[in-house]
């Protein structure tokens, strides 16, 4: 049975516990409406008409960009005590165009952990870092089993797109796959490289079911790719293993390269992708493609975290 002591003395610790979480909820919707007031409409696709009188977005288009429903965005910048999934906090996240460190922001106010935070990865050492730059001009990156691309050396910053121009959110192999259209365009076989990527994800995200960054990457793709859904519903899995790939790359044209995987601790973790050309055309190939990107871009230093 609870005491009259007891009770006295939690009491404090949860009034201030209570108090903090509704500064926090004022002050995220603050930082909502700010961030939204000085987006243009022009800057999210969308026009801007002769009666628009409210500064930057409406309410209602955030809602609807964000895939969230307006009553309920409403109550957000109303600071109620409502619950946000960080689905929903990465998806007004991209709406409202933040940048990593109001991004992280955003995610603090609302009491959630990012699980794509833009920071530094630990898995890049500077060894690994070095190492990457010593296989050029072979194209070789990390990714992890999400496939995000972690680091990349600069000779694979340009074989299957310009990698340096896409946002750091952005680079990850099934997206790229699935959604950016110079990178789509690299790849000789593509319908092919899109289902077994779709069949390895399965069978990785398996033992990661219950993550929010998983969780998250599915929606993403089921949503942005009519493609990635039909090639999920099909259920099928498989496990990765060396092959060989051909590209057709914007500066070199074709290139056949033997895929390798060397994984740099457990196998659910993250990978050095190796792109060893598989005859003397490609070789040549690629170290013209490295020359070029000797003169376009510096080292590339863990882009992802």
């Amino acid at each position: 049975m609870t005491t009259m002591a007891e009770v006295t003395a939690t009491a404090p610790a949860s009034s201030a516990a209570t108090g903090a979480a509704e500064v926090r909820r004022h002050e995220l919707a603050a930082f909502l409406r700010h961030r939204r007031e000085h987006i243009s409409p022009e800057q999210v696709g969308l026009p801007r008409g002769r009666r628009r009188r409210t500064p930057g977005l409406r309410r209602e288009e955030v809602a609807h960009l964000s895939a969230v429903g307006v009553t309920w965005y409403t109550w957000l910048e109303q600071a109620r005590d409502i619950q946000v999934s960080v689905q929903v906090l990465d998806a007004l996240a991209r709406t409202l165009l933040l940048d990593p460190s109001e991004r992280g922001h955003l995610f603090q106010l609302a009491g959630a952990v990012d699980p794509t935070p833009a920071t530094t990865c630990p898995s890049i050492t500077p060894a690994i870092q070095r190492v990457l730059e010593q296989l050029e001009p072979i194209p070789a990156c990390v990714q992890n089993s999400r496939y995000d691309i972690l680091a990349y050396n600069r000779t694979y910053g340009l074989l299957l797109c310009d990698l340096d121009a896409v946002p750091a959110e952005d680079r990850n192999c099934l997206v790229l796959s699935y959604t950016h259209e110079p990178w789509r365009s690299s790849i000789v076989h593509l319908e092919q490289t899109q289902r077994l990527m779709a069949a390895r994800f399965r069978a990785t995200m398996a033992g990661h079911l219950g993550e929010p960054a998983w969780k998250m990457l599915l929606q993403r793709l089921r949503t942005e790719s009519p493609e990635f859904c039909e090639a999920w519903d099909r259920h099928e899995v498989g496990a990765h293993r060396g092959k060989r790939k051909e590209f057709l790359n914007r500066y070199v044209g074709r290139v056949a390269v033997d895929h390798t995987d060397m994984w740099l601790g457990p196998e659910a973790g993250p990978r050095m992708v190796t792109y060893v050309p598989a005859d003397e055309e490609s070789k040549e190939r690629l170290e013209r493609l490295h020359a070029i990107a000797l003169e376009r871009t510096p080292v590339n230093h863990a882009p992802r975290g």
